[in-house]
């Protein structure tokens, strides 16, 4: 008797670059996440001078030739905190989504499939969710000193039970189908299962979950730096740079708006990312080609 054909995942053959290219949205946002990226990476060469640089007699400056975006209440110049700004908000989202990403999948799939793991595990990760992610990371960096490393894993702790919850489901609706139980009855290992019928169906929708998380571990970054429980002073982040900014944001509005306005667009990227890789990679809207 025939085996019933196993539905996959499979990515279409020009990858990852394929899909972007032929959705306008993703196409748009991957376009400008890659000049963010690469104004984060060359910062030192695109016209910028030393970020934290005090220049007293320069303070409040408006945007001029001679600095771009202005200056803030201690004279440094916008324009350059404002790009440095990138790494810690480009590196801050980037690695919560992959570290959230990768021990959420992992937790997600043992508590989809193995029962016992799941009464256990999950209650902890349901303890974790009743916490509002911004206090649970404010409470986490309040216990370690402000770096962006501390930020990093207080982010990704609330985001992980997120993904956790969300590959469980799939696993849920996946384990009981007719491919699956025919690799149970051939005596195929957990982990075979998990990993060759169970893990491929669930990486679109992974993928897609990723993006908004990275999106989301930005703006709780700018949250953190703001309120002053999140990067250092000395580390330029669009966060600090809007609470520097604040208490003349009335008279001198810029300082607060070029770094709203970075954080923004940078939002809207990988979101605008996030929408085109959702309808690429969603069988049920993807078209039939």
């Amino acid at each position: 008797m025939p085996l019933p054909d196993i539905i996959t995942f499979r990515p279409p053959r020009k990858g990852l670059v394929g899909i972007v290219s032929r959705h306008t949205a993703a196409s748009a946002g991957a376009l400008l996440l890659v000049i963010l990226v690469l104004a984060a990476i060359f910062a030192p060469y695109l016209g910028t001078v030393d970020p934290i640089a005090i220049a007293p007699s320069l303070r409040a400056r408006a945007p001029s030739a001679d600095a771009w975006f202005g200056t803030d209440m201690l004279g440094r110049d916008l324009y350059s905190r404002v790009i440095y700004g990138t790494r810690v908000s480009l590196t801050v989202g980037f690695a919560v989504a992959i570290i959230a990403t990768l021990f959420g999948t992992i937790i997600g799939l043992a508590c989809g499939y193995i029962r016992w793991v799941d009464n256990i595990v999950m209650r902890l990760m349901d303890a974790v969710m009743s916490i509002p992610s911004i206090l649970l990371a404010i409470a986490l960096v309040a216990l370690t000193r402000a770096s962006v490393g501390n930020v990093i894993a207080a982010i990704a702790v609330a985001e992980i039970p997120r993904v956790a919850r969300l590959v469980r489901g799939i696993v849920f609706s996946l384990k009981e189908l007719a491919y699956v139980e025919a690799a149970v009855s051939t005596g195929s290992s957990t982990n075979f299962i998990l990993v060759r019928h169970i893990l491929p169906n669930a990486i679109a929708p992974i993928i897609v979950q990723s993006t908004y998380i990275c999106a989301s571990a930005m703006i709780v970054e700018a949250t953190l730096s703001f309120i002053g429980a999140g990067t250092p002073p000395t580390t330029p982040s669009w966060g600090n740079i809007m609470a520097d900014g604040r208490a003349l944001w009335q008279v001198k509005p810029y300082i607060v708006l070029f770094p709203a306005a970075f954080l923004s667009l940078t939002v809207l990227s990988v979101n605008m990312l996030g929408d085109g890789l959702r309808d690429a990679l969603d069988p049920r809207l993807a078209k039939v080609s």
